[in-house]
């Protein structure tokens, strides 16, 4: 990349973990140089170019990393379901609970009845906690609404968010989420509606980046959703799914067989599935948020999918029912105590991988040319970032070059 006459933003006194290669990339002592929404110049601050800044930050010694990259929330949503917490915890499980009509479909009467700027002021909070500890890409899923209107304005709710946050939010259509209650035993005919209705009008307003379903006991079989991903892929949008979080249905195997961006959850995963990813070059999401709040014993096959060299990212799964979370460097605890992920293997999971599991190919990683996306941590090394639960380091971020610190250093 050439040099601009003069650098927007440069930032100094930072050590870097750019994640550059397959190891925490580390330059002791770095810089990092912006211009517009790109990083201009990254390395040792001793070989930082002669040219001059109109905006310094001065460190003394932080770290900084790729911003961190939030790849499956649904975040915008009204109430809570803190009482379905409490009945799990006397014995009643996600399953039973969802039958009798709890579950998604409470967050759906809720959902519908509030207005889009109602939304606006209930999710706002979420996604600034996020963008707060270093989240600068967030993915956000409708699925709350389940019909066409209810749907369309979850997905502007997260549009207007990102943009008055100054967070790159990725919008992802989830009417195939539950059943909604007038279509109560009529699955079916929910899905010609999702397929025939939604799909095309959420690919029409643009408000869409992606697609996605819940393939489970609990959600769609997996014809049902085939179909959802053949009228996806007529509407041009790339798919994505929930698979194997509570049984193996083998959805993993049909959303790479769709060219799936990720496959989510995999506690269930099969031998054929991961085989299915690898070859695809799917990614597996892992949520040990959920794996966490609903107290699940069966692991996804972390070892396996190295083995197969799937791509493994982590994300918070910020959600009203089973992740009710909105940290994601809590997620990154989580996924080394819980899954036994490595440090370097959590951190990479919430930047570069998980920016791949969205298709974006201009960040998670700090080099010259990608978007000016970075986290800067008052850590001592960058894996305390996964080390540490409780508290947060993060000193603020650049989110498109624009830096967004609550004290300016």
């Amino acid at each position: 990349m050439n040099l601009p006459a003069r650098f927007d933003v440069l930032l100094t006194g930072i050590h870097l973990a750019t994640l550059e290669g397959a190891d925490w990339g580390i330059v002791r002592d770095g810089a990092i140089a912006v211009t517009g929404d790109r990083i201009a110049w990254a390395g040792p601050e001793s070989g930082l170019p002669a040219v001059p800044a109109s905006r310094r930050l001065a460190f003394d010694g932080a770290w900084a990393t790729p911003g961190l990259v939030d790849c499956h929330t649904h975040l915008v949503y009204a109430g809570n379901r803190a009482s379905e917490f409490e009945r799990r915890l006397r014995g009643a499980t996600y399953e039973e609970i969802a039958r009798e009509g709890g579950g998604i479909v409470s967050t759906v009467r809720a959902t519908r009845a509030a207005s889009e700027d109602a939304l606006v002021e209930e999710s706002r909070p979420r996604l600034a906690a996020l963008a707060g500890e270093g989240a600068t890409t967030v993915e956000v899923k409708s699925g709350y609404g389940l019909e066409r209107t209810a749907e369309l304005k979850q997905l502007a709710v997260a549009r207007r968010l990102g943009a008055e946050l100054r967070v790159d939010v990725r919008t992802t259509l989830l009417a195939a989420h539950a059943v909604p209650p007038e279509y109560e035993g009529r699955a079916d005919a929910w899905i010609d509606t999702v397929c025939g209705d939604i799909v095309p009008a959420a690919a029409r307003s643009g408000l869409a980046d992606a697609v996605d379903a819940f393939c489970d006991r609990i959600g769609f079989t997996r014809d049902q959703t085939r179909r959802v991903f053949e009228a996806a892929r007529e509407a041009g949008l790339p798919v994505k799914l929930h698979a194997e979080q509570l049984s193996d249905q083998d959805g993993a195997a049909l959303a790479a067989e769709f060219g799936a961006l990720s496959a989510d959850h995999l506690e269930w995963l099969s031998p054929r599935g991961i085989g299915a990813m690898a070859a695809a070059g799917t990614v597996a999401v892992l949520l040990p948020g959920a794996y966490y709040a609903l107290r699940e014993t069966k692991l996804p096959p972390v070892d396996a999918l190295r083995r197969a060299g799937v791509p493994i990212a982590v994300s918070t799964d910020c959600n009203p029912g089973t992740s009710p979370t909105t940290s994601p460097l809590l997620m990154l605890n989580m996924a080394c105590t819980l899954f036994r992920l490595t440090p370097l293997e959590a951190v990479r999971g919430m930047t570069c991988v998980a920016a791949q599991a969205l298709r974006l190919r201009d960040r998670g990683v700090l080099r010259a040319g990608m978007r000016a996306d970075v986290a800067v941590y008052a850590v001592s090394e960058p894996a305390e970032l996964a080390w540490r639960f409780g508290g947060n380091p993060c000193l603020g971020t650049l989110r498109g070059g624009v830096p967004c610190f609550a004290v300016e250093p």
